[in-house]
């Protein structure tokens, strides 16, 4: 079927070369996943972040593809000398997309619902560190915090930190309304996303794409089609076929890195899981290596916890627990289950490292005495079932936020990982008076998560896109997921 679907688009492209290719004002990106909402403060799901963050909404700071941090809604900020002090001068003549001006108490009301009880905000944590949010004037903010946060200027660029206007914050999840250069147009489920330039935004004339268009295309031969017959301009396409010669005039293929760790999450919950030894018999059944030759076709580097290795504080402990499946049965039969144990392992639609990969995965287990039932559910399952119930005992998955070893400190996230030593050790490096003091504890809290084999470390997400040549501006690299597409435009 894969090879019939490439065979009709080469036809295609080749009968009608110039066929909806985009004029110089539009772009068309093909998204392989829907996002399931619109607002980034209440999901989880990165789509979320791809589509708006940066074209419909913007935060107190923006943050480039080399995770250099730069004004966005404030324009300037001082810090005081203990750190725990941030007053932001905004932006003036900035107006949300339904007109209303956008002022300093914006920033309050946002950054006071995402800490409230009721917060559906993924780093909910981030808020309610904030002790108060003042607002002498209308361009003035200032945060005090209970404890320091050397990262808050980025934090403070990713999409749990965007401003919404009070009186669209019920209906955004559909409707988004926020300061950035685009505004929302249609959303066809299932289908598409549509964004226009807003002629509210401030610098309107700077912008050269004024029309935007997401099309949700799960397939990966169907998004390598729709690149070859013009229908798209850029896309993620399985690694297998990046070699693809179709693609050599016409397109440009970018490598990159992400801070997407690949990991086979596991339910600390589950009875046999909650035992040390049992988590232990899964690190040593892994191969890491086969997983990334296999599912993502050579692209990625090994991980051995929840880090990634382009990260000044990272240390490479793929060495804890070396792949050994007699180690694994021994450990298994150690822990009570000498006759191997039996898992399910749910798959969200993904189909390189979660499909193929969950295939690769299962298979090394079951040659370590495990019992793997293996079961593909779709993102809204996904999220309900795993991440939100904790309904699992394993799954696989990339977190792609930076720096989100914290997790692991989160009271009820769906890893159940409750370690008292370990959420003090993330507390202090997250306050940590110098640089030094907090890689010392990074890489302890690295070794603790390695050493309980909280999760199975698989290896880092890398970025590899597709992108129609002329182009301009397409992120290598994204540290964490956005498509900041009013910086692109095309080239004469």
């Amino acid at each position: 079927m894969k090879k019939l679907l490439i065979a009709t688009a080469l036809a295609g492209a080749m009968l009608a070369p110039q066929m909806a290719l985009a004029a110089n004002d539009s772009v068309t990106f093909a998204q392989r996943l829907e996002p399931p909402g619109l607002d980034p403060r209440t999901g989880a799901a990165a789509a979320i972040s791809l589509t708006t963050l940066y074209n419909v909404y913007e935060g107190l700071t923006r943050v480039d593809e080399k995770s250099m941090v730069h004004p966005a809604l404030a324009e300037s900020w001082t810090i005081s000398d203990d750190g725990l002090t941030y007053t932001f001068k905004l932006v003036e003549g900035a107006k949300f997309h339904d007109g209303t001006d956008f002022d300093s108490s914006d920033v309050k009301y946002t950054f006071e619902a995402n800490a409230a009880e009721d917060s559906q905000n993924k780093r909910k944590d981030r808020f309610t560190n904030m002790e108060s949010i003042e607002t002498p004037d209308a361009n003035t903010v200032v945060i005090k915090l209970k404890e320091r946060r050397p990262d808050l200027l980025e934090q403070l660029g990713e999409s749990t930190a965007v401003i919404v206007d009070p009186a669209s914050d019920a209906t955004n999840e559909t409707m988004p309304v926020g300061t950035g250069p685009y505004k929302f147009d249609t959303w066809t489920k299932g289908d598409s996303l549509k964004l226009t330039a807003a002629d509210t935004y401030r610098d309107k004339d700077d912008v050269a794409i004024k029309k935007v268009t997401f099309r949700f295309i799960g397939d990966g031969s169907a998004r390598l089609a729709a690149l070859l017959t013009g229908d798209v301009d850029s896309a993620d396409i399985p690694n297998e076929l990046i070699g693809n010669d179709a693609l050599k005039a016409d397109f440009d293929i970018l490598v990159g890195n992400t801070n997407g760790e690949t990991i086979l999450s596991t339910n600390n919950a589950n009875e046999a899981l909650s035992k040390l030894k049992v988590r232990q018999a899964i690190a040593h059944a892994i191969n890491r290596q086969e997983i990334i030759d296999g599912a993502m076709f050579g692209f990625g580097t090994p991980i051995g916890s929840h880090f990634a290795p382009h990260h000044p504080d990272y240390i490479d402990l793929t060495g804890t627990y070396p792949y050994d499946p007699e180690k694994s049965k021994q450990l298994l039969a150690e822990a009570g289950y000498p006759d191997g144990l039996e898992l399910s392992l749910k798959l969200p639609p993904v189909d390189d490292y979660a499909r193929k990969g969950g295939q690769i995965v299962a298979s090394q287990l079951e040659k370590a005495g495990f019992k793997i039932k293996i079961e593909n559910v779709d993102w809204p399952k996904w999220l309900d079932e795993v991440y939100k119930k904790k309904n699992y005992d394993l799954s696989i998955v990339s977190h792609v936020e930076p720096m989100d070893i914290g997790i692991y400190a989160r009271e009820g996230y769906y890893f159940n990982y409750n370690n008292t030593k370990f959420n003090e050790v993330v507390a202090a490096a997250e306050s940590a008076a110098s640089a030094a003091e907090r890689t010392e504890l990074l890489q302890t809290a690295q070794k603790m998560l390695a050493e309980d084999a909280v999760n199975g470390y698989l290896f880092q997400l890398p970025r590899v896109i597709v992108v129609r040549k002329g182009l301009n501006g397409v992120w290598q690299d994204i540290p964490f997921f956005v498509t900041d597409v009013a910086r692109m435009s095309w080239s004469e």
